[in-house]
Parts: structure tokens; sequence; C-alpha cells
């Protein structure tokens, strides 16, 4: 007698039901280790695929994504101009919330240089990339738009000329890319209105001034008009064999910048922004995943004792105990790899139905696999241990 075997054909539904409801349990850790992954993938996604040699940001700022960091838009040619220094390109990053086709959506945008420069997208799997200097657009996957759509933002409407999917903002929301002057537009102008508005209020100031006459404060108001042309970042390609070391040190000493490479951008968004999210996910994770031992174990311990009598019975016609170990141990496999297999089908086959992305990555099944097996083995092994201490005579009475 397999008592595995007899145990799910006598109680069928009951096992059954155990099966699904610890294989959701585990579904629900195998979510959270894709959560972990995902979030940390979504979080650099960006940096990794504009992946300038340096990005040049505000002096002691960590930016532009994991710190905000602003400066004057022609930077940039003082930047270009320093040695070693093959091309410097401006560049925005800012997210916003807008109406699209009627819903409030959140997201990015990224002003780039579209006639040569760096920071634009790199991989675009349906139309084109940006060619014009103004009304074009490129959308993430994830805005649910196509081809030809035409988007209002601020007071221009765009065009979608091309969709991509490679990267997505450092929260993980979708990015649109934009010519730089049409970022800077839909960030920095206002309605006319509200410019109406800023110019009566500055002119009446000025004309506060007993040393400013009416003429003068006229001809002195377009000079206090707030600059649009501001910038996040510079991003620079370094000429061939050059060390990079040295011009950053150039930068730092004469422009009075800050320069970090790819990969120190990327320790900044680990160790600053998206650090609270990971430990607290980590945290999560591990949480569950000790919970889901421990009820695997509980369960597995609850069905060996179960059967404490038919255990006393079979020792009874004299069963040798490695008949019952095997038996025992084969009711722990049963139900633990049954109860993985079934959550790990159901989170490979819905993780794309997650709003977040989940990053399911092979060895985190296998550790988790592996955790839960080690904790059915102990239950296992407790439950054994009670059960070769099981007199013969317990199966002819309490």
């Amino acid at each position: 007698m397999d008592l595995a075997i007899y145990d799910l054909k006598l109680h069928r539904g009951r096992f059954i039901a155990t099966v699904i409801g610890v294989g959701l349990l585990f579904t629900i850790v195998l979510a959270m280790n894709g959560l972990y992954r995902g979030n940390i993938q979504e979080g650099l996604a960006l940096i990794k695929a504009t992946n300038p040699d340096l990005w040049v940001v505000e002096r002691y700022r960590g930016g532009p994504f994991n710190e905000q960091s602003t400066l004057p838009e022609f930077y940039h040619y003082s930047v270009k101009a320093m040695p070693g220094v093959e091309k410097a390109s401006p560049f925005i990053y800012y997210t916003v919330e807008r109406q699209i086709e009627g819903k409030s959506r959140h997201f990015s945008i990224v002003g780039f240089d579209v006639f040569g420069g760096l920071g634009g997208p790199q991989k675009i799997y349906a139309g084109r990339n940006i060619e014009q200097a103004h009304y074009e657009m490129v959308a993430h996957q994830k805005l649910g738009l196509r081809l030809g759509d035409r988007i209002p933002l601020g007071l221009h409407t765009y065009t979608v000329v091309g969709l991509t999917k490679e990267a997505v903002s450092s929260d993980g929301e979708a990015l649109v890319y934009l010519s730089l002057p049409d970022a800077q537009e839909v960030l920095y102008q206002r309605d006319n209105e509200a410019v109406r508005d800023q110019r009566e209020r500055l002119l009446r100031t000025l004309s506060g001034q007993s040393y400013l006459s009416p003429s003068q404060a006229e001809k002195l108001l377009p000079k206090l008009q707030p600059d649009t042309h501001i910038i996040n970042a510079i991003l620079v390609r370094l000429k061939p064999g050059i060390n990079r070391a040295e011009v950053v040190r150039g930068i730092e000493k004469w422009l009075y910048l800050s320069a970090f490479s790819t990969e120190e951008e990327l320790q900044l968004m680990l160790k600053g922004r998206l650090a609270s999210m990971t430990k607290q996910l980590l945290l999560f994770r591990t949480l569950l995943l000790i919970i889901s031992v421990i009820i695997v174990s509980l369960v597995i311990y609850t069905f060996t004792m179960e059967k404490i009598r038919s255990i006393a019975v079979m020792k009874l016609i004299g069963a040798p105990n490695w008949v019952i170990i095997r038996m025992v141990m084969e009711q722990s496999l049963l139900l633990t790899i049954g109860a993985f297999l079934f959550g790990l089908a159901l989170i490979h086959n819905t993780y794309q139905l997650f709003p977040k992305t989940l990053l399911i990555a092979p060895g985190d099944d296998l550790f988790t696999f592996m955790v839960a097996f080690a904790g059915g083995i102990l239950a296992s092994i407790l439950g054994l241990w009670h059960a070769l201490k099981t007199q013969p005579a317990m199966a002819l009475g309490d």
C-alpha cells in the first residue's frame, strides 16, 4: 500500500484543494520575487538604454534621475569644448500627468537633440524615430497609443511617429520621447492667460519702483521673463582611447559640474532612490518565503499525524521502518512538488497581467523550490520521528 496514493484516492478533494491552496501561496512568493527583480530592472532601464560615457549634471547633485538637476542649456557647448569630448548633448527628463484619450495617464517625458544627439530611443519596433524639430513623438507601448495618433500636450498636438518598448521611467511608468525644445515647452510654457497674468504682476512691481519710468518698466519686462532653455543633464560621448577619469576631473575643475559614468549613475539609483523600495520588497519577499515554508511544513506534518493509527496498524502487521519512511516521504514530495509546479505554471502564465513588471528569473524559481523542498523534508523528518515512535498497540485502541 502506498500511503500518498492511498490518501489521494481516499481524500482526493481535500488533497487537491490543499495542493491548490499551497500552490497559490507559492504563486505569491514567486510574484514577489519577480516584483523585486522588476523594480530594479525598471529603475535602471532608462540609464542602461541611454548609456553615454558620462552624465554631466549640476554640481554635487546625483541627477538627473536620483536627484533633481538643472542646468542652462548652453552649458553643453562648454562641455563639448573640453579635451577628449567627442559629443555633448543636452538632455531633459521629467514626470507628468496628462489626459490622453480621455484618461488621466502618468508618464515621463524625455527631451533630446533629435539631430544626431544622444539620449533618444535606441530601439523602435514600429514606425520611426523623430525627424522633425517639432510636434513629433515616440511613445512606449504601455501608453496604448498607435502610430499616427495625435496627442495634445501643453499648447500643441503631437503625432506619434514611433513606438518603443525598450525602456521605462525610473518608477516603471511609460516614456514619451520629444525633441528638446518641445519637451521644454511642455514643461515650462504656460497658456496665454497665465502669461498675461504674470506680465501684469511683473509690470505692476516694476512700475512701483520710483527709479523706473513706465517706459523703462516696459523695456525691462521681457528680460525678466522665466528662461525655458533649461536642461537636467548633458550626455557625453568621449573620443576613442581617452581617459575618462581625466575628462571627469577637467569638467569638475573648470566647469564646476559633476560627471558620472553610466555604472556610477546605476549605483546612485540603487543606493538612493531605489534603495528603500528594494529593501522593503526584499523584506516582504523573505517573509513570504518563510511563511510559505512554515505552512507547507505544518500541512505535511499534520497529514502525517493524521495517519498515526494507520502507521500503527502497519507496524502491528510487521511492516519494516523503511516502508513507513518511504510512504511518508512520498507524501511530502507529492504535496510539495505538486503545489510548487501549480504555482510556477500559474505565475508564468499570468505575470504579463500585472500592472508592474515582474521579472521572472530561473534562479529565483529554483531557490524558492529548494527552500520549500527543504522545509517539506524537515516536516517529514519530524513526522517520521513521531511515526517511528508509534507503538503497534495504538492500532488496538486509544
